[in-house]
């Protein structure tokens, strides 16, 4: 109480003489702290505290996912003028392109994970986070319904109901099935961190298995017999990675499972890696066919069972059994059943993900975004504005538009219209005036006049370039950058909006359209060799280019201390070789 009455004392002193107020440091020498303390005070001797400011109220924004585009929104966040809610089943961000390193002990789970709570707790911004996980989205009254994924007995209180402002769904996706009989029951799926352990586990006890004394050949050749179900990025560098784990760590403690080991790659089309540049395609089914993984090309599995796994031969038809140990099913995504719920409260049913426009908002919603896999951008065809488009232009309303008429717009439009720009590149066409010069015919651009029918002439192909965006972390990422981007300039752009003109309607869109910039994209194919495919079509294939994705996985890990443990972990790898142990951390 003493203590407390001579701050008391000094305080007012310190309020009496304003100019000896402005900045006390009190240092708390036997606890090692250090107190700050600043008053300002007011010209008329009151206190501060008895005055408060009016507090505006901030809008609440509930972030639903902790993946790639939920985790780049939180991270990049910076205005205060929100109140975010986090909710998400997982409390942590896991760096998914090392899933397939993380299934063979290359890299450890923990190293590619780190708590969400650390990622947001030094922003100037208040968020909150809580594990648990939608089950239902109410878009119409603003509200999201949860439930807690904690066991502990809550005495009913598990579910729970949180209202927004502004709602950003960025669940990611579900592993696609097909449909396809036995695939929920007996394959192993790798989109999770969990998923890669249970690999890893998985792996060891076929090794395990296969060593006991009282097993037929038959059936060690079974148990050692490892499916994946997909030739794409993911199925690929599992593929490469198994076969460096068996080749490099395994046979060398199982000496005697040499001869029975057996990795398996079906692919549906007639190529793995069909999204990569022919030339890495190439390079890679000829290196897995030197380094003994078997690439079935055109095998379309049709069920699974315990121990055997159908395919039916694209074109002639023949089905055929193959007995597995193990089955990775890696064949693409699928929509999340609370998406697909959601989808079909909003006339949506007949999309494979939420139909966004190109500002990531939920078609019919202005205040619902969704980024990343659960949802794609429904890019507007130029062909659908055609005549606004026009009409916009031409602001003498003669019925023809000249070229300067035109080129006032140009911009504009493709900043609206992306696909204008790639159909001109694929023409190589300087600018889109070169476009009309050419629907006209031989005529001097200053003498260019069309018509509205010349007009949609010029433009009718345009829209052949329109592509939907791969669902991959690359642009996860830029979609939640993006978002977090126009969020904290939103009161900014109010009154002074930056986006192209809206040509149905008045003035200018208040942002500039999420455009997606292309980095580049990695095939690791193991033996310390990957495939790099770069901007300009640019094409590294080899030993030095695995240096170059070890360079930049390093890089893109979202703390240091994950890039820490990342970097060790590939060191010890090389030192040590992978570790072979089961234990309940695998």
């Amino acid at each position: 109480m003493k203590g407390l009455s001579l701050f008391e004392r000094a305080s007012r002193s310190f309020h009496g003489y304003p100019f000896l107020s402005k900045f006390i440091v009190v240092c708390a020498v036997s606890g090692g702290g250090l107190v700050a303390y600043a008053d300002a005070n007011s010209s008329n001797g009151v206190h501060a505290l008895a005055t408060p400011e009016p507090v505006s109220k901030k809008k609440k924004v509930v972030v639903l996912g902790t993946g790639w585009a939920g985790t780049s929104f939180l991270k990049k966040l910076n205005s205060p003028s929100y109140d975010v809610q986090v909710i998400s089943p997982r409390n942590y961000f896991a760096f998914t392109p090392l899933l397939p390193s993380v299934t063979c002990g290359t890299v450890e789970a923990r190293s590619i994970v780190e708590p969400i709570r650390n990622i947001v707790r030094k922003k100037n911004v208040d968020i909150c986070f809580w594990e648990a996980e939608c089950f239902k989205i109410d878009a119409e009254n603003k509200k999201v319904y949860c439930r807690s994924n904690q066991n502990a007995n809550m005495n009913g209180k598990e579910e729970f109901v949180v209202e927004y402002d502004y709602l950003v769904i960025a669940m990611g996706a579900r592993p696609n099935t097909f449909n396809t009989p036995g695939v929920m029951e007996y394959c192993n799926f790798l989109k999770e961190v969990e998923d890669a352990q249970k690999i890893r586990r998985s792996v060891i006890d076929n090794f395990e298995k296969a060593s006991l004394p009282n097993l037929s050949d038959e059936e060690r050749k079974r148990i050692l017999h490892f499916v994946v179900v997909g030739g794409g990025p993911t199925g690929v560098e599992f593929a490469a990675e198994l076969h460096d784990f068996v080749n490099e760590d395994l046979i060398k403690i199982y000496p005697s499972a040499k001869d029975f080991v057996k990795i398996t790659l079906l692919e549906a089309a007639d190529h793995i890696l069909n999204m990569f540049d022919k030339r890495i395609t190439d390079f890679a089914e000829e290196k897995f066919r030197r380094d003994g993984i078997d690439v079935k090309l055109g095998s379309m599995v049709v069920k699974v069972s315990d121990k055997d796994i159908s395919t039916k031969v694209r074109g002639s038809g023949e089905t055929t059994s193959i007995p597995y140990g193990m089955v990775v099913w890696s064949t693409g995504i699928g929509t999340h059943p609370v998406i697909r719920d959601f989808m079909r409260q909003i006339g949506q049913n007949n999309r494979r993900a939420l139909a966004t426009d190109e500002w990531l908002r939920v078609e019919g919603f202005n205040n619902v975004y969704a980024l990343g896999d659960c949802a794609t951008i429904n890019q507007r065809k130029v062909m659908e504005d055609i005549s606004a488009i026009f009409k916009k232009a031409d602001k003498d309303n003669s019925g023809t538009l000249t070229v300067k008429e035109f080129q006032e717009v140009i911009n504009d439009i493709c900043e609206r219209y992306p696909q204008v720009e790639l159909y001109l590149k694929n023409k190589k066409m300087r600018n889109i005036v070169d476009l009309l010069k050419e629907a006209k015919g031989d005529v001097a651009k200053e003498s260019i006049e069309l018509n509205i029918e010349e007009f949609k002439t010029a433009l009718s192909e345009v829209d052949s370039q329109m592509k939907n965006l791969p669902a991959t972390a690359q642009v996860a990422s830029q979609q939640g950058t993006y978002l977090a981007n126009c969020f904290n300039r939103m009161e900014e752009v109010e009154n002074n909006p930056e986006g192209p003109l809206r040509f149905r309607g008045e003035g200018r869109h208040r942002f500039r359209p999420f455009r997606y910039k292309h980095l580049g994209q990695f095939a690791p194919l193991g033996g310390e060799q990957t495939a790099a495919q770069l901007p300009g079509d640019w094409v590294s294939i080899g030993h030095s280019t695995q240096w170059l994705w070890y360079s930049v996985y390093a890089s893109k890990q979202v703390s240091w201390r994950t890039r820490a443990l990342v970097v060790s972990d590939w060191t010890r790898r090389f030192i040590f070789g992978r570790d072979s142990s089961r234990t309940a951390n695998n």
